[in-house]
């Protein structure tokens, strides 16, 4: 291991790893201070920290699960790198992508067989079964034909979520998964998350004692927002699913698992009351980069793209080179939806949203979903009988009513291998599922297909209450 591998180990920063040129000592007693003074920080009087341990993010099996992956994009690339850190525990022998860039940057970088790259997902059930599995990572739109198709063959499946369109579609996935005998993993990677786990291992110890109620905040983040929901790919609720379900059945999914019993009763608000047409500045144009007071908006795409560089992962073929960069992005940006007016679009989510559900012993959740927000990650509060706790996806302090004593959460998961996807989720549950292929066992997942689409019902329900102004039962 080099030095340089050594202090990313440890997560040293990167201003310590600019210090190349320092003798190795020297080094490695920067990086050791750094970490001690992290994990010894003083903590106030009748304070402690909770430390659970961080997982081991490789699933040792005997041999390698094959995998097909059919959508190549950003998420479907996420899933098969865990292969290229992981290739005794993973194996990628299949892509199916009508983008041919994306279809052969994996071909290339699994090195796929010829044979078994194809440009339609339908095109690899014209095949007889070559794979343990198939990771679907595609559109939407287009979960529920390849996940039928997929059991029916005989794979078990990892599913990008949301599992469907529909409560009718997710029922199907549960009723061809049982059908079959097949395992049917969704992508609730939240659930894997390191600060998740050890959310719900609190709870489960019995820590704050029976749950109450708990509030959870979503803050989407205005960029994102102007990105995914209202310019991009998720932009129409019918298209897709409404954004309860395309942004948050991760944060439902959550809230169930947390609280381990079923929803009963379903409440919800909210509209598409900021991204329209009455709310355009004077001068607005239909793009962007024709706009005259495009420089005082904050949801600019020319801001977004080109000058912060976001999201430009669904841009394909950009030159490496910054100008030559800067240059495509401005054409995208004249000919695509990512280079739209954001008042200007085509555009029916949700820019706020609150969801109140009741469950079978009368505990109480509210879900807040937000887009007009700078900051993200998820905002939690829970209120039990025994204590309390206060997260926000990188810490938590659970506060004992009795003794008054805190208790806090905030290990350090910049050591974990693909810590970056999800606060450490989209591997974890790689990992999980490929235990689960291998044993043919879903029970090494957190989550059963009956309780993911569980919580994918409560957000239907929830919409259904939303547009009918009415509780709808479960």
């Amino acid at each position: 291991m080099t030095r340089k591998e050594f202090l990313q180990t440890l997560g040293v920063s990167a201003a310590v790893l600019a210090m190349e040129s320092m003798p190795g000592a020297s080094l490695v007693e920067a990086a050791t201070q750094q970490m001690v003074e992290g994990e010894n920080k003083p903590l106030p009087k009748n304070t402690e920290r909770l430390r659970f341990g961080l997982p081991d993010q490789e699933a040792k099996v005997m041999k390698p699960v094959t995998a097909i992956v059919i959508g190549a994009g950003s998420r479907g690339s996420v899933y098969a790198a865990y292969s290229a850190q992981y290739p005794d525990s993973l194996r990628i022998v299949g892509v199916a992508d009508p983008n041919p860039v994306r279809r052969k940057q994996m071909a290339k970088t699994y090195h796929i067989d010829d044979n078994h790259c194809f440009n339609d997902w339908a095109d690899v059930f014209r095949y007889p079964k070559f794979a343990d599995a198939v990771i679907i990572a595609t559109p939407d739109n287009l979960h529920y034909a390849p996940c039928m198709k997929a059991l029916a063959f005989g794979y078990d499946v990892l599913l990008e979520k949301p599992i469907a369109q529909t409560a009718r579609e997710c029922t199907d996935i549960l009723h061809q998964a049982r059908k079959y005998g097949r395992i049917v993993g969704v992508c609730h990677v939240l659930r894997y998350a390191p600060y998740f786990r050890a959310l719900k291992r609190v709870l489960t110890e019995g820590r704050v004692g029976d749950v109450i109620s708990v509030q959870h905040l979503e803050p989407v983040r205005f960029h994102h927002m102007a990105h995914s929901y209202v310019r991009g790919n998720w932009h129409s609720s019918k298209q897709t699913t409404p954004i309860i379900l395309a942004k948050a059945c991760h944060d439902l999914d959550i809230i169930r698992w947390l609280l381990d019993k079923p929803c009963k009763r379903v409440s919800a608000f909210g509209s598409l009351s900021f991204f329209t047409r009455k709310n355009e500045p004077d001068g607005a144009a239909d793009r962007c980069l024709d706009c005259v007071v495009e420089a005082k908006c904050p949801f600019s795409a020319k801001k977004i793209y080109i000058d912060r560089h976001k999201y430009l992962y669904v841009f394909d073929s950009l030159p490496k080179d910054q100008m030559a960069k800067d240059a495509k992005l401005t054409e995208y940006l004249r000919t695509t939806d990512y280079g739209r007016c954001v008042f200007r679009c085509d555009n029916d989510q949700c820019d706020h949203y609150v969801c109140n559900l009741e469950f079978e012993d009368k505990s109480t959740a509210s879900l807040q979903v937000e887009a007009l927000t700078s900051y993200g990650g998820r905002k939690t509060r829970i209120m039990g009988t025994k204590g309390d706790i206060v997260g926000d996806m990188k810490s938590f302090t659970l506060t004992e009513f009795l003794t008054g004593k805190k208790y806090i959460w905030d290990e350090d998961i910049s050591k974990l291998p693909g810590y970056e996807g999800h606060a450490g989720g989209d591997w974890g549950i790689m990992k999980d599922f490929v235990l689960a292929v291998a044993n043919q066992d879903e029970k090494y997942l957190s989550s059963s297909i009956d309780v993911s689409v569980e919580s994918h019902l409560m957000g239907f329900k929830a919409e259904q209450a939303r547009l009918k102004q009415k509780i709808a039962r479960l």
